[in-house]
């Protein structure tokens, strides 16, 4: 494939009204690196396992500890375009395989690669992020249930762990963006 831009709808799953980032990449990146930039878009912190599913096949970082039932394939090795290629439109990305933040990615666009633009770059969104470690999407619901209820018992710890206001409908895109920055940083003092 020649290189071309590709524009991804990354959604996370079970969560009503949906969370979503729209991003803009290119058919070079591989899945390794697309993991990083799906963190950064949705706000993840990448402080927990992540694999990607394509059909049957699983990517991510193969280990000795693979998950029973399969083989992990390196997420080094497969490329955007390779997927554009063989006409995938959807995949899954699982995030945090104890609280188990499933998404789905799906291929929305692919045009040619616009010299002017910055890649990858993130282009839309809905809504905030969930915390992190807050138990998935049961946990998630329960969560806001308290934090919804000044009278909960749970309201003042939950308040203070989410670091004071938390607004589920807020997408804040400056705020995603700054995070990115600060990581890559970090990354090339280290």
């Amino acid at each position: 494939m020649e290189p071309a831009e590709i524009v991804l709808k990354i959604t996370l799953r079970h969560i009503r009204p949906p969370v979503w980032r729209r991003v803009r990449v290119t058919s070079d990146m591989t899945l390794a690196v697309l993991h990083r930039v799906i963190q950064e878009a949705i706000g993840w912190d990448d402080a927990h396992l992540h694999e990607f599913e394509v059909g049957q096949r699983r990517y991510g970082r193969p280990s000795d500890d693979d998950w029973p039932g399969g083989r992990t394939l390196s997420e080094s090795g497969l490329k955007l375009g390779a997927l554009v290629d063989q006409n995938v439109k959807r995949f899954g990305y699982l995030y945090d395989f104890g609280d188990g933040w499933e998404h789905t990615v799906a291929i929305e666009k692919v045009v040619p690669i616009d010299p002017a633009r910055q890649y990858p770059s993130l282009i839309a969104g809905r809504r905030a992020c969930p915390p992190e470690d807050c138990g998935g999407v049961p946990g998630y619901y329960r969560l806001l249930e308290v934090l919804a209820d000044p009278r909960d018992e749970e309201h003042a710890e939950l308040s203070e762990w989410v670091g004071g206001e938390f607004d589920a409908q807020r997408f804040d895109a400056a705020r995603l963006a700054a995070i990115a920055r600060r990581r890559r940083a970090r990354g090339r003092r280290g």
